[in-house]
């Protein structure tokens, strides 16, 4: 494979146009993860859909773009990455005006089935190009730029997609996606061109392989994703799913171990950076996904914002990790990103522990400082591991560990999401009793609110029954608030612990620079 030697024949100028070009369809390609999560209400209002069917607007769409990530190396070595990239950017975009055009729920889900599936593979690809095109203290820009994109987008999903519903309509929350998507569809098979196809990759490929692992990872992300909702192993759907992901799952790793031209390669996991390096990928997707859902959801149920409130309010974070970039180009040529990690995995913790001093009262003000330092410590959580995960692999191993390396965001994303729904299913409950054994009669401060609720509801509703009862029903609501809250507060806690394990495992990460220097030479 000639990786490398076709990228050196554009100027600097051209390949940092296409680095570019590719970073809009990884743009995209994540910020649709959840530009539709702030309107699945219109969305559903306008299909028809249940309460049941609009979640799988967002479902259908994970399920499918986790299934390719991983697929994604050994595609682009059959196709070549610039014609991947091409045929991915055009499906996507397709698929984009189909669901624009979704005329019921069941139409929607296939079509953003897809949209993931046939966008999937714009993710990966662009980890390859950025590291075959730049090389040396280059890749810290690179990286920061990558990092920043891939945290960035589906941190902003929220905020774009209650604007757009708020002042068009649903609809367009997926034809904004036709000119990035054609843009990047022509110009990037005309200036990537670090590879060529090779067809006879197709002879001899382990079919099996790839058909278990969709079925692992299609079942494992219906399980993570539905299971909350459904009580988990209570429901015989998730019982079935989770069985099957098991055993298709411990096929496809005996698959990828013993075949001669496994799809994906396991055996990366063997370099003890790659190894580490997926696994802070997998933290850091935790911490990531875990707020874009639980930020927005303490907002719209504590305080009853609207979606566009939603966005304006958790906006500040990708404005403080945008604004981060020109500081970590500077340090991090200067520094052993191994600390910048640490310092970026720590003070994500950090950011984490400061969310637990919430309460019902908080808003966007409230929530500015926190966001802000988050968005900050995201960069330098999520940069630095790219170049020490990706930089110690060969140019040939390159492909297939980008594939895997971001699905492990993915999926520290989805068990992180899963994870806070069962908690806040559970703790609400423990924290609304907990708080009902201090609401007696010895409690004088619940009696005089109660007292004054009844006077005021009985003057209105004339009646002292109604007057009680009305008193009853806004202090179990205060009560559930309270629970609610208390929650959140739970639930950034353990993220917080996470990170701070993750921390205490980054010595163990090897420096780079000298790899990375062979990789250039080599390249040359």
């Amino acid at each position: 494979m000639s990786t490398g030697s076709a990228g050196h024949e554009l100027s600097a100028g051209a390949k940092a146009f296409a680095f570019g070009s590719m970073c809009i369809g990884l743009f995209i390609a994540l910020l649709d993860i959840q530009i539709v999560s702030a309107s699945l209400k219109d969305i559903g209002g306008g299909l028809a859909a249940g309460p049941d069917e609009v979640p799988w607007v967002q479902t259908s769409y994970l399920i499918a773009e986790i299934v390719v990530i991983p697929l994604s190396g050994w595609l682009s070595r059959v196709m070549s990455t610039r014609w991947l990239f091409c045929f991915s950017a055009i499906g996507f975009t397709v698929s984009s005006v189909l669901c624009g055009f979704a005329w019921d729920i069941q139409s929607m889900i296939v079509f953003r089935a897809l949209q993931g599936f046939l966008g999937g593979s714009m993710i990966p690809t662009v980890f390859t190009t950025g590291f075959v095109y730049f090389h040396g203290k280059q890749r810290v820009i690179i990286a920061a730029i990558i990092g920043t994109l891939s945290s960035l987008a589906p941190t902003l999903g929220p905020t774009i997609g209650g604007w757009i519903t708020d002042h068009y309509s649903w609809h367009w929350l997926f034809f904004i996606n036709i000119v990035p998507g054609i843009f990047v569809a022509v110009v990037v098979p005309m200036l990537v061109r670090i590879d060529r196809p090779d067809l006879s990759l197709l002879k001899g490929a382990d079919y099996l392989g790839i058909a278990l692992m969709a079925i692992f990872l299609g079942c494992l992300e219906y399980v993570l994703e539905e299971g909350p909702r459904w009580e988990w192993l209570d429901d015989e759907g998730i019982r079935v799913a989770a069985v099957i992901s098991a055993l298709a799952g411990i096929g496809f790793v005996w698959r990828a171990l013993t075949h001669r031209s496994p799809v994906v390669d396991l055996r990366a996991f063997k370099d003890r950076n790659f190894a580490l390096g997926c696994l802070f990928s997998f933290v850091t997707g935790i911490g990531i996904f875990s707020t874009i859902y639980l930020t927005p959801l303490f907002l719209s149920r504590v305080r009853g914002f609207s979606a566009l409130d939603i966005g304006l309010a958790v906006f500040s974070t990708g404005v403080f990790q945008v604004a981060g970039i020109p500081l970590y180009s500077v340090v991090g040529k200067r520094f052993d990103l191994r600390w910048l990690l640490m310092f970026g995995l720590a003070c994500f913790g950090v950011g984490m522990w400061s969310f637990t001093f919430i309460t019902h009262d908080w808003g966007w003000r409230e929530l500015l400082l926190p966001q802000a330092f988050r968005g900050f410590s995201q960069l330098f959580a999520v940069a630095p591991v790219v170049t020490l995960t990706l930089g110690s692999l060969s140019p040939e191993r390159l492909k297939l560990g980008s594939g895997l390396f971001n699905l492990m965001r993915n999926l520290g994303g989805a068990i992180g999401i899963a994870a806070s729904g069962t908690l806040l299913n559970g703790r609400v409950n423990f924290h609304f009793l907990r708080l009902a054994e201090h609401l007696n009669s010895a409690n004088a401060s619940m009696v005089g609110m109660l007292q004054r609720i009844e006077a005021h509801d009985a003057a209105v509703a004339g009646g002292v029954i109604n007057g009680h009862t009305a008193a009853l029903k806004t202090l179990w609501a205060l009560t559930l608030r309270e629970a609610q809250t208390q929650t959140f507060a739970d639930i950034f806690l353990v993220i917080a612990l996470c990170f701070v394990a993750a921390t205490l495992l980054v010595p163990a990460m090897r420096k780079v620079q000298s790899q990375v220097a062979a990789v250039s030479a080599e390249s040359h």
